[in-house]
C-alpha cells in the first residue's frame, strides 16, 4: 500500500475463483465497454458495475502508485474486475493525487483528470485498466498529457475533441482537487485501500475476497 507515509504489497487472491464456481457463471457484462460507469452523487466517487450488485465495495487508489499498479495487474484486482464484470460487485473509486505532493510533479493530478475525462466519455473502465498496465514509475512523473493521449489510442472510442480537449487544459481541475480531499477526509491510510462496508480489509491480500461478497440480488431472480 502506497500510504499517507508508506508501501505494503498486495498478494493474489485464491478464493474468488472457487465463489464464482460456487455460484456459477453469469452471462454479465460482455466487454469492459458493458459495464455501467457513472459519477456518484458526491460529485467524487466513480461508481462501476451493477447497481443490483450484492457487495459494494470501496477502493481509493492514485494512478501514480506502484502499489495499485501491483494490485491491479499482479494482485486481486484482476479478480475483482471480474466479480464485477459478472455483475456480483460494485466499485466506488476515490482517485487520489497526494504522491505529486510527496514525489514532486503533476503526474497523479493529470492521470485523475484524464480519468474523469474518460468517465466522461463512458470509457473509464477500459482506460483505467490501460493506465494501470503501463504505469510509469512513480519517480519519473510520466504521466504528461502526450503520455495520456497515447493511451487513451488504445481505448476504442475514447479519443476525440471533447476528451484530448479535457486533457490539455485540466478541464477537471474541480474534480481532481474534489477528490483527493474526499480521500484525506477518508478513513483510508494509503492507497491502494479496499473497504466493504466502511471497513477495511486487508483480508484482500491473502486471498480471502470471496468471503465478503454478500449474494448479488441477480442471484434471488434465477
Amino acid at each position: 500500500m502506497q500510504v499517507k507515509r508508506g508501501i505494503r504489497g498486495p498478494v493474489l487472491a485464491v478464493f474468488l475463483g472457487m465463489f464464482l464456481l460456487a455460484c456459477g457463471v453469469r452471462t454479465g457484462y460482455a466487454t469492459d465497454a458493458d459495464i455501467p460507469e457513472s459519477l456518484g452523487a458526491d460529485g467524487t466517487t466513480v461508481v462501476v458495475g451493477d447497481e443490483g450488485a450484492g457487495t459494494t465495495v470501496q477502493l481509493f487508489e492514485d494512478p501514480r502508485c506502484p502499489a495499485c499498479q501491483e494490485f491491479e495487474t499482479q494482485g486481486a484486482g484482476a479478480e475483482l474486475h471480474e466479480l464485477t464484470r459478472n455483475g456480483s460487485v460494485q466499485v466506488h473509486y476515490t482517485l487520489a493525487s497526494f504522491l505529486d505532493g510527496k514525489l514532486g510533479g503533476n503526474g497523479s493530478k493529470k492521470a485523475v483528470n484524464a480519468l474523469r475525462a474518460a468517465l466522461a466519455e463512458d470509457r473509464f473502465v477500459e482506460f483505467h485498466q490501460v493506465l494501470y498496465a503501463n504505469q510509469p514509475d512513480e519517480a519519473v512523473d510520466g504521466f504528461t498529457n502526450d503520455f495520456l493521449l497515447k493511451m487513451a489510442s488504445r481505448v476504442e472510442g475514447l479519443r476525440g475533441p471533447g476528451f484530448d480537449g479535457a486533457v490539455r487544459t485540466m478541464k477537471y481541475q474541480a474534480f481532481v482537487d474534489a477528490s483527493e480531499s474526499a480521500f484525506q477526509n477518508s478513513s483510508a491510510s494509503g492507497t491502494p485501500t479496499l473497504e466493504v462496508g466502511g471497513v477495511e480489509r486487508p483480508e484482500f491480500e491473502s486471498g480471502y475476497l470471496a468471503l465478503y461478497i454478500e449474494k448479488p440480488s441477480w442471484i434471488s431472480r434465477l
